[in-house]
């Protein structure tokens, strides 16, 4: 049974601009805190994303920066072409900024002091240049294969997650799907995001392809709460809203005719 809001929403959220996902969750994700995606390879994070950040831009005047730790801006640039996303324009003109953070464990020498210091220097650096209001890091789990000690790159998130808060940008934060019973995430990123998290699917049955959304928590804020089928197609993500959420009118009692005189009488 879907949660249905029985009061005005009091919680800020940001609008996506995605089609059919503002709906059922009443406004979008919520403003100026992170919110998680997660799922498989393929499942349409980075899309998600990337349209929450164009739409932003284009749509609603709020700027925003997407730090990639897997692509370059090129190839970024290239793979969001074919669907209709002018990021080159787009950056030209002030309203993305795209950057690339390549991680490479052998050219890293941890010690006792190690932090995130220079990311969030670099980080601050790109929403102040552009104003940005929004913020993409995909996947942030790529520093987990770049360093090795663990205990200080959790301490290290979760200072980063406070450090989003205190900027007030909203953010999209994308993590792979984890393999174990229980966890959303391959490293445990759902611990750090107590606000909003989001699972994509992407499954094939008897050669069938399906994706499928679900948000698993949303704090503070009324949203569907089933699985929603969504497509990936030119001009971004559709999801379908196949629900109770917005079948809320008034039953017609009016008869038609079939044509059928006895079917008619029963």
């Amino acid at each position: 049974m879907e949660n249905r809001p029985h009061h005005t929403e009091t919680l800020p959220k940001s609008a996506t601009g995605i089609r059919g996902f503002d709906e059922f969750t009443f406004g979008g994700l919520p403003k100026g805190r992170p919110t998680l995606v997660t799922g498989g390879a393929g499942s349409g994070k980075t899309m998600f994303g990337m349209e929450f950040l164009v739409r932003g831009a284009t749509q609603f005047g709020e700027p925003g920066v997407f730090f990639s730790f897997e692509e370059s801006e090129k190839d970024l640039i290239s793979n969001f072409k074919s669907l209709g996303f002018g990021l080159e324009k787009l950056q030209q003109e002030q309203k993305i900024g795209l950057d690339y953070v390549h991680i490479d464990r052998t050219e890293i020498e941890e010690t006792g002091e190690y932090n995130l210091e220079g990311l969030f220097v670099r980080l601050g650096y790109a929403i102040d240049s552009i104003g940005a209001k929004r913020v993409v890091l995909d996947t942030l789990e790529a520093l987990f294969s770049g360093f090795t000690n663990e205990m200080i790159l959790r301490s290290e998130i979760r200072r980063l997650f406070r450090w989003i808060k205190d900027r007030g940008v909203t953010a999209v934060v994308t993590g792979e799907r984890g393999s174990r019973e229980g966890s959303l995430t391959r490293h445990g990123l759902e611990e750090y995001v107590s606000d909003c998290v989001i699972v994509l699917d992407h499954r094939i049955e008897e050669q069938v392809s399906t994706r499928r959304l679900r948000v698993a928590k949303y704090r503070g804020s009324s949203h569907g709460s089933n699985e929603y089928p969504f497509l990936l197609e030119e001009g971004g993500i559709f999801v379908l809203p196949i629900t109770s959420v917005g079948l809320d009118y008034e039953v017609s009692e009016d008869r038609i005719s079939t044509g059928i005189p006895r079917l008619d009488t029963m």
